[in-house]
Order: structure tokens, then C-alpha cells, then sequence
């Protein structure tokens, strides 16, 4: 299981929010310099979401992330926003690894389409949920789908990652919703991606004893909870 370490940006900000709520963040810094504490601490993977591209469906903190991207040599992953074809095509030029499509993956099927066709497991698909219900726009609107429809409709498409966020978790340092990703590993053949909640090292084993193909950690890497390094190892 891969460890990925993530950094919210709202403004240039490092940031983390609780259980998504915009007006209840707490800032870490300059992401440039949190992505290379955890290229040092051993990370081979980031995780970044601008959280500003979320909302506006643009991609305003573009340059920030396409230098860390390359500032970093690492796997780095990008969701927020991403709602078309040039912005796919720009962030991988610019370095970026993986591009993550959230709420354009329900509101845009030709999008989420074209993309696939063209960029193939380059493209992760976002699945941001409450309730068991499907999040939109920066998890401020439901579209009303099933997640396990909704998912099962990606794999159908030939979607290879799926990221997961139980929202109701996520920077709550509560634990994850391991039932939840149990469930969407037994049922597809996806590389599924926890995040949200994942706040001991007790998590994090138990997220690789349920074979998840990684595991994203924000919020309990910020406080202290786990120890970076440590929880690399133990994913292993």
C-alpha cells in the first residue's frame, strides 16, 4: 500500500479543513515547503487539491503545484477543479503525475470519456461521499448518486483509481470508515485509495491489511498523530 500525504491549498496556503467545511481551516504553511519535508520523510507519492479549483472549477493555484511537482521528483496526484480536457493536458505537461476528476466525472461524461481515451490510468476519479451519497463542487452540493453505483459505473468505464473521501472523517482525527473501503474492495476490481480519518498507525495497518492500494494521510501527519516515515514502513 502506497502512503500519500496530502496538501490542500486554498489562496497559496497549505491548509486543512474539518469534515470540509471552508470556514474551518487551519493553515500549515507554503506547500512548496511542506512537499519537501515529505520528500524527506520518504514519501515517494503527494496528494494536492486545489481547494480554490474546487470550487470555481478553474485551476488557480496552477503554477504553485506544477513547481512542486517538479521541485520534488515525486508521484504527485492533482485534483480540484479539473473540468476539461486542456486542464488534464496542462497539468501533465507541467509534471504532474496523475490527475484526479471529481464532480466533471458525474456532471460531464464526455469529459470523463475523452479523458480516459486519451491519458488512460493517468486519470484517477474522485469520489468525494456523505451519507453514501456522492459529493459535488468542492463537497458543497449532493448529486444524489450511490456511491457503489457510482463507482461500479467508473469501473464500467475503465477507471484503474478511485479515491475515496468519507467526509464525514475527514480531518475529524476519528479514524477511517474501514467498513466502507472493505466493501468497495470486495466489490470491484479498482485500485481503490482511502482518504479521510486515517489519523493512527492503527489506521493505516488496518487499511493495508484490507489490500487498499494506498492510503492518504492530511490532517493526523500535521498534528503529530503519525510520524511520516512510520507510516510508510508499516504500509509497506
Amino acid at each position: 500500500m502506497i502512503i500519500l500525504p496530502a496538501i490542500d491549498i486554498i489562496e497559496g496556503r497549505a491548509v486543512r479543513l474539518y469534515k470540509g467545511d471552508y470556514s474551518l481551516k487551519t493553515e500549515y504553511g507554503n506547500p512548496a515547503d511542506v512537499a519537501l519535508d515529505f520528500k524527506r520523510e520518504g514519501a515517494t507519492h503527494i496528494h494536492i487539491v486545489d481547494l480554490d479549483g474546487a470550487k470555481s472549477g478553474q485551476a488557480p493555484n496552477f503554477e504553485l503545484i506544477s513547481r512542486i511537482a517538479n521541485s520534488t521528483d515525486l508521484f504527485v496526484e492533482v485534483g480540484g477543479g479539473i473540468r476539461s480536457l486542456d486542464t488534464v493536458k496542462k497539468y501533465l505537461d507541467a509534471g504532474v503525475s496523475r490527475v484526479i476528476i471529481g464532480t466533471a466525472a458525474i456532471t460531464d461524461s464526455d469529459f470523463l470519456d475523452k479523458a480516459l481515451d486519451a491519458y488512460g490510468e493517468k486519470i484517477a476519479v474522485g469520489v468525494d461521499i456523505l451519507d453514501e451519497k456522492v459529493r459535488i463542487k468542492g463537497w458543497l452540493e449532493s448529486s444524489g448518486i450511490n456511491v457503489y453505483d457510482f463507482v461500479a459505473k467508473m469501473e464500467a468505464l475503465g477507471v484503474k483509481t478511485v479515491i475515496c473521501t468519507d467526509i464525514s472523517k475527514d480531518g475529524a482525527m476519528s479514524g477511517t470508515n474501514l467498513e466502507l473501503y472493505k466493501q468497495l474492495k470486495s466489490r470491484f476490481g479498482l485500485d481503490i485509495i482511502a482518504s479521510g480519518g486515517v489519523s493512527s498507525m492503527a489506521d493505516v495497518i488496518a487499511l493495508r491489511n484490507a489490500g487498499l492500494s494506498g492510503a492518504i494521510i492530511g490532517k493526523a501527519y500535521y498534528m503529530g498523530a503519525i510520524r511520516l516515515k512510520e507510516a510508510i514502513e508499516a504500509a509497506k
